[in-house]
């Protein structure tokens, strides 16, 4: 692939153009096609004339647009919560909330976390979620130290694995917890287009505190945390929350807006996955319900080019790796869409 795939001058959706060519993509993040869905640009338009493009003053400022607490609200409602904190980015969400809760237990990290969760350097963790849960288990229980602070994201979207937290009920009740979880690529599409929030076990003594970016299925440019009353009352007296912009109110006010569409895109993109799924064999890995199917064949990314379609494909964990090759689905690919890739995978 020439230098034109990395300078497209056009909005990502089912098909992309590239020096007169026409290609199906199946790759990055928006998986509920957001960014195209004209239901939706409709209401961030209305959102744009409503209260303009931007807004650079602080949340902690003495004028304030009203629309911000309302979309937390919304938010905290839509997904679970108790409560919710709305940032510019969910890159600034996680900091915001290890900077400011880290240092209320001891801290052990999940393997691959995101790097927006870590303190510093990279974390020391082991090769697999399994691992890390029987050992952080064992620890903690055997452990004098009544406060611990667990970071993980819900889930490994590359290769695609889901996580199941419900291992936390294995740990000494008396033990108190804080469980951070980045569900930035789960939020709007697991739990039946809810948040990992919902999910997760009743287990005492526990202060579960959500962060995810909104701009990959929600489609809006900000960052979302999910938690109780107490913990996001900490969180809005941080420095940082403090000190930050918040995102643009239109992106707000469609989100608020859109909740039919959300649920509308995400049941195409289950009827997706599954017209997919069903005409997999079983060198693809994936989750039921998330739209990442994943192969261990690192010219595959050459077979589908040659028939105009594009995938993901990059190498991971370092530059010279091997690439991770995966079709990403998403709401807007149509039926012949994905017919044809199953057509291109048979032959």
């Amino acid at each position: 692939m020439g230098t034109a795939f990395s300078a497209i001058n056009q909005p990502f959706g089912n098909k992309i153009t590239v020096d007169g060519t026409s290609y199906l993509y199946f790759g990055g993040t928006a998986y509920l096609g957001i960014p195209k869905n004209p239901a939706f640009i409709q209401l961030y338009v209305e959102g744009i004339n409503k209260f303009g493009l931007n807004n650079g003053t602080s949340r902690n400022n003495n004028i304030q647009l009203g629309i911000y607490d309302e979309a937390e609200n919304v938010a905290a409602g839509r997904y679970g919560a108790e409560a919710a904190l709305i940032t510019s980015s969910g890159y600034l969400a996680a900091q915001l909330t290890v900077k400011a809760l880290s240092n209320l237990g001891e801290v052990s990290y999940a393997p691959a976390t995101h790097p927006s969760l870590w303190l510093n350097t990279p974390p020391v963790a082991p090769d697999s979620f399994t691992i890390w849960k029987a050992e952080t288990t064992e620890r903690i229980n055997a452990s004098t130290a009544q406060n611990w602070v667990l970071i993980s994201n819900s889930m490994n979207n590359l290769m695609p694995e889901i996580y199941d937290f419900s291992f936390l009920n294995q740990i000494d009740a008396s033990k108190k917890l804080i469980v951070i979880i980045d569900d930035s690529h789960g939020i709007g599409v697991n739990n039946r287009g809810l948040s990992v929030y919902s999910s997760l076990p009743d287990r005492p003594n526990t202060e579960y505190v959500v962060v995810a970016s909104m701009a990959k299925a929600l489609g809006v440019d900000a960052g979302i945390i999910l938690g109780s009353q107490q913990i996001i009352g900490l969180l809005k007296k941080s420095a940082v929350f403090v000190g930050a912009s918040p995102p643009a109110a239109a992106g707000l006010y469609a989100f608020i807006n859109a909740g039919e569409i959300y649920q509308t895109a995400w049941q195409k993109l289950q009827e997706n996955i599954d017209l997919l799924a069903n005409n997999l064999s079983s060198t693809w890995k994936y989750e039921p319900g998330f739209p990442a199917f994943l192969i261990d064949n690192p010219q595959i990314d050459r077979h589908f080019f040659k028939d105009q379609i594009l995938i993901s494909s990059f190498p991971y964990p370092s530059p010279t790796s091997a690439p991770i090759n995966r079709i990403v689905l998403s709401s807007w690919h149509e039926k012949s869409d994905i017919e044809k890739l199953i057509s291109i995978i048979n032959a």
